[in-house]
């Protein structure tokens, strides 16, 4: 007879992992007991060693489908006197806290089919759930991840859900977030309550109301996609102009109804993860053009709650965030009843607690795999694994989609979405959030690391949160983060360096320049900058941003060719004397600022209601031309660093518009981008010797600028990071500046091992 004693790290805790472990032990003859640590699930098993080598092999082939193994530690141990039998004990109190919390996850087969069954007793129950499905990282307040630390803990267990919850053989043994229609939450809809309140929110919902639904991270406004009454009501009460809303639908077929969807794409709908997935929308599609203005692609979700497959039927709803613009998703009832009362009809409330918000998770597609846009439920706060280790790190992340990321040895807990940091409600909501990562992880950061612009109030705050804790900060520049990101997720060693195309629209430079058009050979502890794209004074800063035909402006008159602008007289000879007299302008090199200018040229009109509208609808009107064209030229004018011209590129878009459709030469301004990564990739190979490029920063959410890219680079032996586990855009940040900070600072002590 022979004892081992096995400690299994990573996401191992509310998925199954314990009646998984009990279940094949019981099968294999084993004896022991298995129970979660906060260092992770502790085994302990006694057999002869060929079953013991059996259970082993069982456990790395073929572990729970939604558990993650890092790693298993195993030890020698004495035989004891043979238990009983094996079972799974309490959980053990601890310090320090290494495990993972799972994210939330959409509702399994099993469960739906109960959900559909008259006969069960859980027919229509809007929140039954089971060891492989429901909620999780938003009910959780502490780790070890049990009942009495998540938000259920207000829910006394029936005696037939008890039964379930202590049965190794029912699928929901131990199971922490349990219940049933006698002794688990319950909807409310005015003065309605349970089956009569989704009846009576479905009522408003076919009237053109808009009502404002609590799900599992936070609230939606939902309303009929198909109405345009509605639609309109709902733009006017959120002061949304133009953004588009996202899509839910009953089932895949009702996707593919709408939208086109490749097999990857149908994957991704249908995923645990329950992700939006942007998708091209077809010509004829049966909804509001209200839905996505102006736009080919629509952001599609299938239902991933109970509560959702419930309350649609072939009627597609939009689903948007619950708050007003720029403030943060509310997640509480009497919160949501005050913010959202000036835009919603009606609440459909429930009464489990939602501790942390967790907004839905964005992705397209790209050569089968997912490209993150946004990161946050059923993703968050899913460990990304970093190539190099050091002690724990807090980092702040960006202004826009802000993240942060809190590291320990080498894990990395990118936090959910936040927002866009641009007022106090936000700020606090991260605060909060920061906070909850610190006590769930029980990690106490050695560093803070922050973003080198001085008006961030991410980076504020971490300048003061440093101070009042006496902690070193790191400042980093926005493009290096970038550029660490994509490292960081494709393991790049910390040894070596890359190629990185750091591409956005804004971004603060070293030299207090606008940066954006950025050609780093990247390390994590340092960076060169190789090549950037000439500086053009933006007329107003930020304005320009959101009036792109300045930008437009700018860039054809650095070009030489103002005059092909079609703007009032008044306006132009306004901007003339502004940039001229450098009055309220700043210099940039931005490649996003510079797919602004392509746009306007060809046919963008009005100002930007949101971020990188006029590039997504550049991306939206391209079509290939199926002729073999060239792409437009570039001049690249020697020095250190290199300087990208874009006036011979402008230029021959210019002679080119009166006789071309402006959808080939949309294609045609994404071919000559990519034609220029090549060029400049060449000649960074040639003096570096360097042959891996990463390709990071907002610009690279764009599917068709990789499409075009991707195969040239490869074609020319070149090997390319591109991003799938954090977002390119500024919701990646905070990954990257970790990354650097743990490279920056001197190495932590070894970790004593755990007991």
């Amino acid at each position: 007879m022979e004892r081992r004693r096995l400690l299994v790290r990573g996401v191992v805790q509310g998925v199954g992992f314990r009646p998984f472990v009990y279940t094949l032990a019981v099968r294999l003859g084993l004896t022991g007991f298995v129970r979660n640590t906060p260092t992770g699930v502790l085994i302990e098993l006694q057999s002869e060693p060929e079953q013991l080598d059996a259970f082993h092999t069982a456990l790395v082939t073929n572990p729970p489908p939604n558990a993650s193994i890092d790693s298993i530690e195993i030890a020698s141990l004495q035989p004891t006197e043979p238990d009983a039998a094996f079972r799974i004990d309490l959980t053990t109190p601890g310090e320090s806290i290494e495990t993972s919390v799972p994210p939330d996850l959409a509702t399994c087969p099993a469960c739906l089919r109960e959900l559909r069954n008259p006969h069960d007793r859980r027919y229509r129950y809007p929140f039954l759930n089971c060891t492989h499905c429901g909620p999780r990282f938003t009910i959780i307040r502490s780790l070890p991840y049990d009942r009495p630390a998540t938000t259920m803990a207000a829910f006394p267990l029936c005696p037939a859900c008890a039964a379930e919850y202590h049965n190794p053989a029912d699928r929901r043994f131990h199971a922490e977030p349990v219940a049933c229609p006698q002794c688990g939450p319950a909807l409310s809809f005015g003065d309605h309550r349970g089956e009569p309140a989704l009846q009576a929110a479905q009522q408003a919902l076919r009237r053109g109301g808009i009502v404002a639904i609590k799900g599992l991270g936070g609230f939606h406004l939902a309303c009929d996609a198909t109405n345009d009454a509605a639609l309109r009501t709902l733009r006017l009460r959120k002061g949304r102009i133009d953004k588009p809303f996202a899509l839910m639908v009953r089932d895949l077929a009702a996707a593919r109804a709408l939208c086109e969807v490749d097999d990857d794409e149908a994957r991704l709908l249908q995923s645990r993860e329950r992700p939006i997935v942007l998708l091209t929308a077809k010509p004829a599609a049966p909804l509001s053009a209200l839905v996505a203005p102006r736009n080919r692609y629509l952001g599609v979700l299938l239902p991933y709650t109970p509560l959702h497959h419930l309350l649609i039927d072939d009627t597609p709803l939009v689903m948007t965030s619950g708050n007003r613009s720029d403030e943060p998703i509310a997640k509480d009832n009497a919160e949501a009843l005050e913010r959202l009362a000036p835009l919603a009809d009606g609440f459909l409330l429930h009464d489990r607690d939602i501790h942390q918000v967790a907004d839905d998770s964005v992705v397209r597609v790209f050569e089968g795999r997912e490209l993150p846009l946004r990161r946050s439920r059923g993703y968050a706060p899913f460990p990304v694994r970093l190539p190099l280790g050091g002690p724990s790190v807090l980092a702040a992340g960006g202004e826009l989609k802000a993240t942060f990321c809190l590291t320990q040895q080498n894990r990395a807990y990118l936090s959910q979405h936040i927002g866009d940091m641009e007022n106090l409600e936000t700020l606090a909501a991260y605060e909060r959030a920061v906070d909850h990562y610190q006590r769930l992880f029980s990690a106490v950061p050695a560093a803070l690391a922050a973003d080198l612009h001085p008006g961030y109030l991410s980076s504020q705050w971490a300048r003061r949160y440093a101070a009042d804790h006496q902690l070193p900060l790191i400042e980093v520049q926005h493009h290096h983060a970038h550029a660490a990101a994509v490292m960081a997720e494709n393991q790049v060693p910390e040894s070596e360096q890359v190629i990185a195309f750091a591409f956005d629209g804004t971004g603060y430079g070293a030299d207090g320049a606008i940066w954006g058009g950025e050609v780093l050979i990247a390390r994590y502890r340092n960076f060169d900058r190789y090549a950037h794209l000439r500086y053009v004074p933006l007329p107003g800063g930020d304005a320009a941003i959101r009036h792109p035909h300045r930008t437009a402006f700018a860039y054809l008159r650095a070009a030489g060719l103002s005059s092909h602008l079609r703007m009032p007289p008044g306006e132009s000879a306004l901007l003339e004397r502004q940039i001229e007299r450098a009055v309220n302008t700043i210099p940039a090199s931005s490649m996003g600022r510079l797919f602004d200018a392509a746009a306007v040229l060809l046919g963008y009109r009005g100002p930007a209601s949101y971020e990188g509208q006029p590039a997504l609808e550049l991306e939206a009107k391209a079509e290939d031309p199926r002729d073999p064209l060239s792409a437009f030229s570039w001049d690249i004018s020697p020095g250190s660093p290199l300087v990208i011209d874009p006036a011979p590129l402008l230029a021959a878009l210019v002679e080119e518009l009166p006789r071309a459709a402006t959808s080939a030469l949309a294609w045609r301004f994404h071919q000559s981008v990519a034609a220029l990564i090549l060029r400049v990739a060449l000649l960074a190979r040639d003096e570096s010797g360097l042959s891996t490029v990463a390709l990071t920063g907002g610009v690279f959410q764009n599917v068709l600028l990789l499409r075009l890219t991707t195969p040239l680079l490869r074609a020319e032996g070149f090997r390319v990071l591109l991003h799938h586990r954090v977002p390119p855009n500024d919701g990646g940040l905070s990954l990257g500046q970790a990354a650097i900070a743990i490279a920056t600072l001197p190495p932590s002590p070894p970790a004593s091992s755990p007991r």
